[in-house]
């Protein structure tokens, strides 16, 4: 164990030196490396900071939520429209049978989607927001978290009055410089009071799931001013954790189909939405970009690692006279073979940690400039270490195992 730690000690020595000797070969042989780390290692931090902003995204949504819509959430270039654009919305009455006969849901609710919608305030104005009303469990359902003020007590959503919960993007547009709680804002053409603003969140990457823009009136206020059934109306349903979705699903298939009275051999005029719907469609995706990253680097690599193998071909015939005294004073093939082998892979090692610093510098600046997380985990880290070894292995092998056979005598004759 002392013996290979010693050689292996001595081999660094002699590797660096050589790397030292030869600074401009020793950067140009580095690029093929760099780049290839770069490129594996770039395309999937960018994936793992999709996935982890998806994941965000979904947690908003409700990963144990169910909901009943018109339309599938299962889109795509070959969608089948035609087959649900005469479907009936999701009405209030349906949202009631559901609420009264589910037994595998935690908190039931109705919500519509009043978009392209606008606040006033005074001489401010915030414009293009969504407005939601949606009945009381809305709150529970959505994760909603309030910075300032409160949400409607379960009177004041029954009642319909007029209260509102804005946003941080629009209560900061609105009210810069005070603040919002008990002011009236002019929405949906009617006077409204401001009784909470919710946490700012930040825009998503994926998913456009930010409750930035996003103001919230009572279900009853929202439907004494608009006609509901045009808003895209749903019937969100969080399951309780006792139940698995699977479960959830099909009761409340059955309790819809029922509510709609639908003959067994008609097919169901209502669609049962949840986030693996979207996250199935966006696994097939990372796939092929993985796929094609890892395809790419490895190419990229492969060319670093031919031109590293050249270059350890040219460090053995310029040190051939230096291994013919070696030899010759007693080192075996073994000690000779180490040193080669160590110097490619010390080469593709630096050019790795290289790429993996320029990754990370990269990273660092775009979470400041772009206020976006970019995830660069240490899994990354030992991919990088393994690679870099694997091809310093490979890109050296030949070359030491010449030097290695090497005639002692005809090595030092050839100076």
């Amino acid at each position: 164990m002392f013996l290979a730690i010693r050689l292996i000690k001595e081999s660094c020595g002699f590797a660096i030196a050589a790397l030292k000797d030869n600074k401009t070969r020793t950067l140009l042989s580095l690029l093929g490396v760099t780049i290839g780390i770069m490129t594996i290692i770039g395309v999937f931090s960018a994936v793992d900071t999709l996935r982890s902003n998806l994941e965000d995204s979904v947690k908003k949504i409700g990963s144990r939520t169910l909901y009943v819509e018109k339309w599938p959430w299962d889109g795509g270039p070959d969608f089948p429209w035609w087959k649900y654009v005469n479907r009936p919305e999701p009405k209030y009455m349906d949202y009631e049978s559901v609420g009264k006969r589910m037994t595998t849901a935690e908190k039931v609710a109705y919500s519509i989607n009043i978009s392209n919608s606008t606040a006033k305030y005074k001489n401010n104005s915030a414009s293009n927001i969504t407005v939601v009303a949606g009945t009381h469990d809305v709150y529970q359902i959505r994760n909603l978290e309030i910075t300032e003020g409160r949400y409607f007590t379960d009177q004041e959503s029954r009642g319909g009055t007029g209260s509102v919960v804005l946003g941080a993007t629009i209560a900061e547009g609105l009210f810069p410089t005070e603040s919002p709680i008990g002011k009236y804002v002019t929405l949906l053409g009617r006077k409204i009071q401001v009784i909470g603003v919710l946490k700012k969140e930040g825009s998503g990457m994926l998913l456009d799931v930010s409750n930035d823009e996003v103001a919230y009136i009572p279900f009853t206020l929202g439907r004494n001013l608009v006609n509901y059934e045009n808003y895209s109306p749903s019937i969100s349903i969080e399951v309780n954790e006792n139940y698995s979705l699977e479960e959830a699903e099909s009761e409340l298939i059955g309790i819809m189909r029922s509510a709609r009275r639908i003959a067994p051999q008609r097919e169901s005029d209502f669609s049962i939405n949840k986030t693996t719907l979207i996250t199935a469609q966006l696994d097939q995706m990372f796939t092929i970009i993985n796929l094609a990253g890892f395809c790419i680097g490895i190419f990229s690599i492969l060319v670093g690692g031919f031109g590293i193998a050249n270059i350890m071909f040219v460090s053995v015939k310029e040190r051939t006279n230096l291994i013919g005294i070696q030899k010759a004073l007693g080192a075996k093939q073994y000690f000779i073979l180490t040193q080669f082998l160590v110097e490619s892979i010390l080469l593709c090692l630096i050019g790795g940690a290289i790429g993996l610093g320029v990754v990370y510098g990269l990273a660092a600046l775009v979470s400041v400039s772009m206020d976006v997380t970019i995830v660069v985990s240490i899994k990354m880290v030992v991919l990088t270490t393994t690679l870099s070894t694997i091809i310093g292995l490979i890109a050296g092998i030949v070359p030491a195992i010449n030097a290695a056979r090497m005639d002692p005598v005809e090595a030092i004759r050839s100076k």
